[in-house]
């Protein structure tokens, strides 16, 4: 299942990647920073909800989900590899969990816990030192 990202929602800004590199590192700014607007997506509920939880920090209050990418040594892959980011995430936002049926124990299973704790219960009173009557 494929997204398409309207062009309008997505800014992107290149930065100078940081760490080793040699003199290239100092000259080329390939590291990209994209900025989506998950408000222009117009998202389902519950897709919306999910893609928050699944962003977490890289989502700020104002429902902009920011990812940088500084993996490769040019801008187009580094690029290439952000949009396939936010697409990967988009459709696990709209992947829907399978609605939990809630159940009750049974009468038996209650009685059976009962009886578990009255005997750890039991073992933990013999453990005990014993009172002077």
């Amino acid at each position: 299942m494929a997204f398409e990202i309207p062009e309008s929602a997505i800014s992107e800004t290149f930065l100078a990647a940081s760490g080793p590199g040699g003199q290239n590192v100092n000259k080329v700014e390939t590291t990209v920073q994209m900025r989506l607007n998950v408000y222009a997506l117009r998202l389902p509920p519950f897709a919306f909800r999910k893609l928050r939880i699944l962003a977490g920090r890289k989502m700020t209050s104002s429902g902009e989900l920011i990812i940088t990418v500084r993996e490769h040594r040019t801008r187009e892959a580094n690029r290439a590899e952000a949009r396939k980011r936010i697409e990967d995430m988009l459709v696990e936002a709209h992947k829907q969990d399978a609605r939990r049926i809630k159940t009750r124990p049974s009468r038996a299973a209650k009685a059976r816990r009962v009886d578990s704790k009255k005997k750890k219960s039991g073992i933990k009173k013999m453990r005990s030192k014993p009172t002077l009557d």
